[in-house]
């Protein structure tokens, strides 16, 4: 369910040419707007499915929600205009959200401590692994003729999820964990939540974090190909050699996270992440913005390897206290952490100029905040393990 979040987002970037030519969008970063509302779409969607699940289970709840993604898939496919598409996108993205919320919440159904944060690497390394391919994907829709058949795609992947889960997936909601749907239980569980240091504090940081991947993927289709690079065909290659990183780093983490601990081996991740965005900085400065082609990626590739010891760890953490509300804290964690990372990707996005610096201070940037938040969250001791962590 993780990939249909990757692909909804990164399956489109190759067709944003097209999309600009039809609907004459006369200034390139507004297209970007076609990856930021639906991520609006699919943070503020979130606040509703774990509640939802809490109560009614969440497979019923899952199911439900792939429906509004093919309901939004089918009318992007049929968008006569830019507006239209923009809310076709936040449908799409209110009905992904429920795969956000309800994979994170079957792993805490299932699942605790280290044993957890591994699984949860595992998932991501699914929603990573899947940008590998995602443009190309598009690319292929596109050789058919027309950006449409690029929602077709979301739109097969859709179908299949549907009659893999409604043939194959158990309920995982304990019983005793059901709680009855009412806003005063929500309330609780949201206000039990945010008086967690643990939960907000990690909660925040993966938001931050969120926002550079956000800014990169964002502005990635005008760096690597209409507004940099001009790499054409080749932008899907150039987007999944950094995604590649990430999905071996997450594949890594899911094995050693079992030995060393959450906090140790996310808490080395962060820093040497901040240590590399510096770099970044360093780098395209001396280019006046415009590094080679090898040493952009080289340089992007580490950072996104290294964030990925972070994020995967830290939405665990966030999680781990919270076993007996797991559906609506995922929930309010999940719509906080992705408006969030929505809104710090808009601002690295928009930016862009023509150049990779703004990638780069927004990585430095977002990257040293999460690491206070951090230091604040554990007091100041960071890299203490123990058994939950």
């Amino acid at each position: 369910m993780m990939a249909v979040t990757a692909i909804s987002i990164d399956n489109l970037l190759p067709a944003f040419p097209a999309i600009q030519a039809q609907f004459a969008v006369a200034d390139p970063n507004s297209l970007q707007l076609l990856i930021y509302v639906y991520m609006i779409g699919f943070g503020i969607a979130q606040i509703g499915y774990g509640p939802l699940s809490d109560s009614y289970g969440r497979r019923r709840i899952l199911l439900l929600s792939l429906s509004v993604y093919v309901a939004g898939s089918c009318l992007a496919m049929v968008a006569p205009t830019f507006g239209w598409l923009l809310a076709a996108r936040v449908i799409q993205g209110i009905g992904a959200a429920g795969g956000r919320v309800l994979s994170t919440a079957i792993v805490r159904d299932r699942f605790a401590g280290r044993e957890m944060a591994s699984v949860m690497s595992l998932v991501m390394m699914v929603f990573l692994i899947v940008p590998m391919i995602a443009p190309a994907i598009g690319g292929a829709m596109l050789m058919l003729g027309s950006w449409h058949y690029v929602f077709v795609s979301m739109l097969i992947l859709a179908g299949v999820l549907v009659v893999w889960f409604s043939a194959r997936m158990p309920e995982t909601l304990h019983p005793q964990y059901r709680r009855a749907f009412s806003l005063r239980a929500v309330s609780q569980a949201v206000a039990l939540t945010l008086r967690n240091r643990v939960a907000v504090g990690y909660a925040t940081a993966l938001g931050l974090l969120s926002g550079c991947i956000m800014g990169y993927v964002g502005s990635a289709q005008q760096v690597f190909d209409t507004g940099l690079y001009h790499l054409g065909s080749l932008f899907p290659l150039a987007f999944g050699l950094v995604a590649g990183a990430m999905g071996a780093a997450t594949l890594v983490n899911a094995r050693l996270v079992r030995r060393l601990g959450m906090r140790p081996l996310s808490h080395v991740g962060l820093i040497l992440f901040v240590g590399v965005a510096v770099v970044q900085v360093v780098v395209g400065l001396a280019y006046q913005g415009h590094p080679p082609l090898w040493m952009f990626l080289c340089v992007l590739a580490l950072n996104q390897f290294l964030i990925s010891f972070a994020m995967p760890n830290f939405n665990a953490l966030a999680l781990q206290p919270l076993g007996e509300i797991a559906g609506t804290a995922s929930s309010f964690l999940g719509f906080y952490t992705t408006i969030l990372g929505a809104l710090c990707g808009y601002l690295i996005g928009q930016a862009f100029d023509g150049t990779v610096l703004p990638i780069g201070i927004g990585y430095a940037v977002l990257g040293a905040l999460a690491l206070l938040v951090v230091a604040w969250t554990e007091r100041g001791r960071l890299f203490r393990g123990g058994v939950s962590g």
